[in-house]
C-alpha cells in the first residue's frame, strides 16, 4: 500500500504581523498546498492522502478557505482525502465537522469519529479525532484494542504530541510506543509543524506550506509505502512548500558587506518565494547605515515575499565627513554634533538622538536632491 501523510494545513492562517500583501500570499500558498499535495499523489501513483489533523487553523474558517479547501481536494481525479479533527479545528456538535461530514465530495472522508475505517480490503485506518483544543487523555488510546481483519494493515492517525512542543506539556499527549503497543504498520501524526521521526513507524509530516522561522524540515509531505503488517515502512519526503522562511544575523562593518550577504540569502531560489527575518548589527558611518536602511527597505523588501527587518543592532558612530555632508560650518552643524553627543550617552535619549541625526542625515539629503524619494 502507498500513500501521502500530511498534516497541519491550517487553512485560512491569519498571518497578522506580515503587510497586507505578503498575507494575502501566504493565505493563498496554504489553499495551493492541496493542489501540489494532489499532483504529488498522481505523480508517485498513491491515490490516498491522510490528513493528520489542523486542517483549517480555527473551526471557522470562513466560507471563501472552506470552498476552496473542498473545490480543491474534489477536483484532484484518483485521489481520496481522509480529514482528522486536530487542536486547531477541534471536533463540535453542530460545527465545522458537522458541516464537512454533510458536505464533502465522494471522495473526501472526515474521520470524526473513534472507530475503524476500511482503506479497501487489505488496510483499516485507525483515527483519533480530537474533541477538544485540549484534552489530559491520550486519544490514541483505543487503537489497542480495536479490532480489524487478520492481516490487515492497521495505519493509525493522529493529531498530538509525543513529548512537550509547546506551553500546555500536559495536554494532547500520545504515548510515544502506541505504534508498537497497537500492532501499527505506521502512525501519522501531526502537531508539529517540522517533520520529525519518532521511531520507524511513527513519524510526523510537517505543515507542507512553511509557516514561520526557526523551525526544521518544513514545507515537506511524507510518501508512504507498506509492503505488509510486519514489514517496516518506507517513508520518503516530498517537497511541497513554495515558501522558504529564513531568519539570519548580518554583522556589517561598512555598506558595501551586504553584496555578499544578500547574495548568499537564498541561492537557488525565487526571492519572490522567501520570507526572511533579518537581524542586522554592526558599527558604521552614518552614510553606510542610510545606504545599508535603503538597501534594504527600499530595494530588497520589495524583492522578497516579506521582508521582517531589524536593524537595532546597528549602530552609528559619524564620521566628519558625515557631518560636514548635513553642513559644514552653520547652525546644522551645531545641531548635529550636539545630537551626537547625546547620542554617544546612550539611554533611551541617546537613542533618540541617534535617530534623529539619523533623520536629519537624510532629510539634508533629500533637500539636496530635491527628486530623491
Amino acid at each position: 500500500m502507498r500513500f501521502i501523510h500530511t498534516s497541519d494545513w491550517q487553512l485560512g492562517k491569519p498571518f497578522g504581523r506580515a503587510p497586507e500583501e505578503a498575507r494575502a500570499a501566504l493565505q493563498e500558498a496554504r489553499l495551493g498546498a492541496i493542489d501540489t499535495l494532489a499532483r504529488a499523489a498522481q505523480a508517485h501513483d498513491a491515490p490516498l492522502v491522510l490528513v493528520a489533523g489542523d486542517v483549517f487553523d480555527s473551526a471557522e474558517p470562513g466560507d471563501r478557505v472552506y470552498r476552496q479547501a473542498l473545490s480543491r481536494m474534489r477536483q484532484a481525479a484518483g485521489v481520496k482525502w481522509v480529514l482528522l479533527p486536530g487542536n486547531h479545528d477541534p471536533l463540535r456538535a453542530d460545527g465545522l465537522w458537522t458541516r464537512l461530514k454533510v458536505e464533502t465530495p465522494p471522495n473526501v472522508i472526515a474521520a470524526i469519529a473513534a472507530e475503524p475505517i476500511a482503506l479497501g480490503e487489505a488496510a483499516v485506518l485507525l483515527p483519533a479525532p480530537l474533541t477538544h483544543k485540549r484534552s489530559l487523555s491520550d486519544p490514541t488510546a483505543w487503537f489497542d484494542a480495536a479490532e480489524t481483519p487478520p492481516g490487515a494493515l492497521r495505519i493509525g492517525l493522529a493529531h498530538g504530541s509525543v513529548q512537550a512542543f509547546g506551553s500546555d506539556p500536559d495536554t494532547n499527549l500520545l504515548a510515544p510506543d502506541r505504534a508498537r503497543r497497537a500492532g501499527l504498520a505506521y502512525l501519522a501524526l501531526g502537531d508539529w509543524h517540522g517533520r520529525l521521526r519518532i521511531d520507524e513507524r511513527t513519524h510526523y509530516s510537517g505543515t507542507p506550506e512553511p509557516d514561520d522561522f526557526g523551525r526544521e524540515a518544513t514545507g515537506l509531505a511524507l510518501l508512504v509505502d507498506l509492503a505488509g503488517p510486519g514489514a517496516p515502512p518506507q517513508v520518503t519526503d516530498l517537497a511541497i512548500g513554495r515558501h522558504h522562511w529564513i531568519e539570519a544575523d548580518w554583522s556589517l562593518s561598512v555598506a558595501a558587506d551586504l553584496d555578499a550577504l544578500t547574495a548568499s540569502l537564498a541561492p537557488g531560489r525565487a526571492l519572490q518565494d522567501v520570507v526572511a527575518r533579518l537581524h542586522v548589527s554592526g558599527l558604521v558611518s552614518l552614510g553606510d547605515k542610510v545606504a545599508v536602511r535603503r538597501r534594504l527597505e527600499d530595494a530588497l523588501a520589495h524583492e522578497l515575499r516579506w521582508l521582517d527587518l531589524d536593524l537595532a543592532g546597528l549602530v552609528t558612530r559619524p564620521t566628519d565627513t558625515d557631518l560636514a555632508e548635513i553642513d559644514a560650518f552653520g547652525d546644522l552643524r551645531a545641531a548635529a554634533e550636539r545630537l551626537n553627543a547625546m547620542a554617544a550617552e546612550g539611554g533611551s535619549e541617546g537613542r533618540l538622538a541617534a535617530a534623529a541625526l539619523e533623520r536629519l542625515y537624510v532629510e539634508h539629503h533629500r533637500a539636496q536632491r530635491p527628486g530623491e524619494a
